[in-house]
């Protein structure tokens, strides 16, 4: 990790739970935190301090412990979908930050790092860069993710951004922008085209949706949000719903009503990437409506 933050006064260092972070806040109000493992957001807060993001209250932070909520990080393998462990290293891996700026009159940006480790090729073999750029101001999250392959071969990826919105009340959530897309179903087993024209979650629901890359709609209740991607041609929307959610020792039995997953992903065709080559892909999160109480 960095010991020093570039001289940027709405920058530093805090300890979250025991584990280190960063917390900037942009020039508009708006504040963030991102922990150094992972580089994983965990608090994304607009001006009037209503959080958009889902942190589970029992989340456990403990070094190589992934964190439930936030933005996770899933890189090189998204879920059990190969030899890896679950959604892969870097999301339980130390990052280091790079640069933190103002990149206008509103916005602020931070990029974090990861390179390859011995203990990353003890399990993946490869020689690699990761970059992930946050830029945020009180109505708008970008998240960049750019993948560089350092090494002399070439290696395949998946990836995500596993992203936990926080929303008031399930039942008054729907998601549009999905309809006729077609998606796997990892609740059932099943491929299906969806057909309806919004989505709404009353049950556990895990689904890939491929060739997603459109801009989607969550609207939830009085808010909504705008939901857009670029590199990224997947997208997975994910509720543990009541039984599954009580079963989890790291969130509340509630928690499953307060959030959902609307991750960008490459998973239906895994990312190549020759010796030099560079990926890049990002997820845009829009507020639609003004952060007045």
């Amino acid at each position: 990790m960095n010991s020093n933050l570039p001289p940027d006064s709405q920058t530093r260092h805090i300890d979250w739970h025991g584990q280190p972070a960063v917390a900037i806040h942009s020039p508009d109000g708006a504040s963030a935190v991102v922990l150094m493992q992972g580089a994983q957001l965990v608090s994304w807060r607009r001006p009037n301090g209503q959080e958009q993001l889902y942190l589970s209250d029992r989340a456990v932070y403990a070094p190589g412990h992934p964190v439930r909520g936030g933005v996770p990080v899933v890189f090189p393998q998204f879920e059990c979908r190969g030899p890896l462990p679950r959604h892969g290293f870097a999301r339980t891996a130390s990052w280091s930050l790079v640069s933190c700026q103002g990149s206008n009159a509103s916005d602020a940006l931070v990029v974090f790092s990861l390179t390859e480790t011995q203990a990353t090729q003890a399990v993946w073999p490869h020689a690699f860069g990761l970059e992930l750029t946050i830029r945020f101001c009180a109505n708008r999250l970008d998240l960049e993710l750019t993948v560089d392959n350092t090494g002399p071969t070439s290696f395949k990826f998946t990836t995500a951004l596993h992203t936990y919105l926080r929303v008031e009340d399930l039942d008054q959530l729907q998601l549009n922008g999905l309809h006729r897309l077609r998606y796997q179903d990892c609740v059932r087993g099943t491929e299906q085209i969806d057909p309806l024209s919004s989505l709404k979650i009353n049950s556990e629901i895990d689904r890939i949706y491929f060739d997603a890359a459109r801009e989607l709609v969550l609207v939830d209740g009085s808010h909504s949000k705008r939901i857009s991607t670029s590199g990224f041609l997947d997208a997975v929307v994910w509720n543990p719903g009541a039984d599954k959610c009580a079963a989890l020792v790291d969130m509340p039995a509630d928690g499953y009503r307060h959030m959902l997953c609307v991750e960008a992903a490459a998973i239906g065709q895994p990312i190549e990437l020759a010796a030099g080559e560079q990926w890049v892909a990002r997820q845009s999160i829009e507020c639609l409506d003004s952060d007045q109480p």
